[in-house]
C-alpha cells in the first residue's frame, strides 16, 4: 500500500505544478512559488524512499510528513494573491491527500480522521471567505482519511487471519505426516514392548505397564493434534490445577489466567515435561511443587522437587548422547513461545525451573 502510495505522490505532484503553471502569471511571488514545488518534489521522492522500508515507518517520520503538507497549505498566503486565495485552490493543492492516506494506512481511521483534520483546519484558516468548493474539499478529506484508514484495518486483520490459517494447514500437515511415522513406528515398539512385558513378568512386567501407559498417552496426542483437554478452556490457572495430584501441590493466584489455548496447551506440556522428570529421576512419589504467578504482561511457573540435583555438565551429555528430553521438551518449547527458562539446581539440594512466558 505505501507503494501505490508513493505512485500516488506523485500523481498527484504533478497535478500540483501544472495547476500551479497554468495561474503563474497570477502569483504574488512566482519565485516563492518555484522554491516551493520544487521542494515538494524533493519531498515526495524522499517520502517514497523512507516510507518503504518498515523500519523507518515511526512517527516522526508521518509528523513531519503531516509539517511539510500543513506549512506548504500556510505558504499559500505568501504566494498566491488575494484574488487567487477566493477562487483558487491552495499552493499544494491534492498533494495533502498523500499525507492523510499514510497517516490512515498507519494509525488506520484514527490517524485518516487526525490528518485529515489538521489539513483541512489550514486550508480553511487562510481563507477569508469559504465557498461551496472548499466545504467540498474539506468535506471529501474528512471522509476518504478516516474511510481508508478504516479499510487498511480490515486488510491487516484479513491478512494476519489468512498467515495464521496458513500457519495452521501446515501444522495440521506436518502432525498428519508425524502422525504417520509415529504410528508406524513408535506406537507399535511400545505396544510390543508391553505385551512381552506381562508376558516375561517380574520387572519386565512394570517396564510394560509404564511402555502401556506410553502408548496410551502417546496415541491420544497424535490424535488430538494440538487440542489439549486441559488447555482447551484458556485458563492456565484452572488447567494447572488439575495437575495437582498426591505428589504434585499446584499454588495459582485466585483469578482466571485467560491465555491463548494453543499456548496454554504448550505451558502446560513444559510443566508436565518437568514433573516427567521428577518421577524419572527422583521417585514416582517424589513431591514436587507448581507456582504459577501472573506479572502481567507475562507468566512465570515454578516447578521445584527436593531431589539429589542434577550433576554439573550431565544436562550437556544427555543431549550430546541424544536424549534431548530437557533441550526440547522444555528449554525448546519455551524458546518457541518466546519466553526464558532458568534451571537452578545443585547435587542434594533439589531442582528449580523458572519458566517466564509472555502472555501474547
Amino acid at each position: 500500500m505505501y507503494r501505490a502510495l508513493a505512485v500516488l505522490r506523485v500523481v498527484v505532484l504533478t497535478n500540483s505544478i501544472v495547476l500551479n503553471l497554468l495561474s503563474w502569471g497570477d502569483l504574488a511571488r512566482p519565485l516563492v512559488a518555484a522554491g516551493a514545488l520544487v521542494a515538494m518534489s524533493c519531498w515526495t521522492a524522499f517520502a517514497a524512499w523512507a516510507y518503504d522500508a518498515p523500519r523507518r515507518r515511526r512517527a516522526p517520520l508521518l509528523v513531519a510528513d503531516l509539517l511539510v503538507a500543513v506549512g506548504l497549505v500556510f505558504l499559500t498566503l505568501v504566494v498566491q494573491s488575494d484574488e487567487q486565495l477566493e477562487n483558487i485552490t491552495t499552493l499544494p493543492s491534492f498533494w495533502v491527500m498523500a499525507v492523510v492516506l499514510a497517516w490512515g494506512i498507519h494509525w488506520h481511521w484514527v490517524g485518516g480522521l487526525v490528518a485529515a483534520t489538521a489539513v483541512s483546519l489550514a486550508d480553511l484558516t487562510i481563507r477569508d471567505d469559504i465557498s461551496q468548493t472548499n466545504l467540498g474539499n474539506v468535506f471529501l478529506l474528512m471522509i476518504g482519511g478516516p474511510v481508508i484508514g478504516y479499510t487498511t484495518g480490515l486488510l491487516k486483520e484479513m491478512a494476519a487471519a489468512r498467515d495464521r490459517a496458513e500457519r495452521s494447514a501446515a501444522a495440521a500437515a506436518e502432525r498428519a505426516r508425524l502422525a504417520r511415522v509415529v504410528h508406524d513406528g513408535v506406537l507399535q515398539v511400545l505396544s510390543l514392548v508391553q505385551r512381552r512385558g506381562l508376558d516375561l513378568g517380574g520387572e519386565a512386567a512394570e517396564l510394560g505397564r509404564l511402555a502401556g501407559e506410553q502408548e496410551v498417552r502417546l496415541r491420544s496426542l497424535v490424535q488430538q493434534g494440538d487440542s489439549s483437554s486441559l488447555g482447551s478452556s484458556g485458563d492456565l490457572a484452572r488447567s494447572l490445577t488439575q495437575l495437582q495430584s498426591r505428589t504434585v501441590s499446584v499454588s495459582v493466584p485466585g483469578s482466571t489466567v485467560d491465555v491463548d489455548p494453543a499456548r496454554a496447551t504448550e505451558i502446560e506440556s513444559v510443566v508436565l515435561a518437568c514433573l516427567d522428570n521428577v518421577r524419572a529421576h527422583v521417585g514416582a512419589d517424589a513431591p514436587a511443587w507448581v507456582l504459577l504467578e501472573d506479572m502481567g504482561d507475562s507468566l512465570v511457573v515454578t516447578v521445584r522437587d527436593e531431589g539429589p540435583g542434577i550433576p554439573s555438565g550431565r544436562l550437556e551429555a544427555a543431549a550430546t548422547e541424544g536424549r534431548l528430553g530437557v533441550s526440547e521438551s522444555i528449554r525448546g518449547r519455551v524458546a518457541d513461545l518466546g519466553g526464558t527458562s532458568s534451571l537452578v539446581t545443585a547435587p542434594g539440594q533439589g531442582t528449580e525451573w523458572e519458566l517466564t512466558f509472555p502472555k501474547q
